[in-house]
């Protein structure tokens, strides 16, 4: 081998490693609150906030991710949406429940996600790249107990549901499906416009695939709601996602 192919082979070794070594120790330490205005409410509607919580895949020794998720009720919402995946271990929902604290007392409507009704398994990323790689799933998680605390907080449910809600004197017309990415999502069981009536109609899912996406937009809802793409399961410095793990574009 060269000098030169040797020092570039070297580059891109150290490259590799640096980006492995950012991702794993920083980027996923790095939990940020992203703001964004949408008009979204029917004209003469007071300004609503919505949080929007998904994909905290919880471990029950992620102190800091904890400690932060606590700090979030001050931001002080109207409605908290969860979208699923609040999971990573049998022993979570516990820790996932505290972290919430004050947001338990505030408004609040969920969905599952993968890694509520399966642990996750280590597998190598690089298959997201490729559209035929098997999926792989792992033990049974107690999504259920998970399920009992939000409702017994008053969170409602909307796994296949359709429900108006009453926040702040403003009329929601909430609609949901099951995961998506297992394939769960029955949308003929919510299909039908909202209320015409209402300020804001509201679709919430897991996993945004374009055949759910289009039947909230074809049934007239405002705006959907929904987690999974992590913003990019692979992701390049200062390109963005290669790939979303669904089937919506990457960009």
């Amino acid at each position: 081998m060269s000098a030169i192919v040797r020092n570039a082979a070297v580059t891109v070794a150290g490259s590799l490693a640096a980006g492995l070594a950012y991702a794993s120790l920083i980027e996923r330490n790095a939990f940020v609150v992203r703001e964004v205005t949408m008009p979204v409410l029917t004209p003469g509607s007071s300004p609503l906030r919505v949080l929007h919580l998904s994909d905290l895949h919880m471990m029950p020794k992620q102190r800091r991710k904890q400690a932060w998720l606590r700090e979030l009720a001050d931001w002080e919402p109207d409605l908290v949406v969860n979208t699923g995946d609040n999971l990573s271990h049998p022993k979570s929902v516990p820790a996932v429940v505290q972290a919430m604290g004050d947001l338990l007392a505030v408004p609040g409507i969920f969905v599952f996600g993968s890694n509520d009704y399966f642990a996750p398994k280590p597998k190598n990323p690089a298959n997201y790249l490729f559209k035929t790689h098997k999926r792989i799933t792992g033990a049974p998680l107690p999504w259920q107990d998970l399920r009992a605390a939000f409702t017994e907080r008053g969170w409602l449910d909307m796994t296949h549901t359709r429900r108006e809600i009453e926040i702040n004197g403003q009329l929601i017309a909430v609609a949901g499906v099951d995961d998506p990415h297992l394939n769960r999502d029955r949308y003929d069981t919510i299909a039908g416009r909202p209320n015409p009536a209402a300020n804001l109609s509201l679709g919430v899912s897991h996993a945004p695939y374009t055949r759910v996406l289009d039947r909230f937009a074809d049934d007239g809802y405002q705006l959907v709601l929904a987690g999974h793409t992590h913003g990019g399961q692979l992701c390049v410095p200062f390109y963005g996602a290669l790939v979303t793990n669904c089937d919506i574009d990457t960009s």
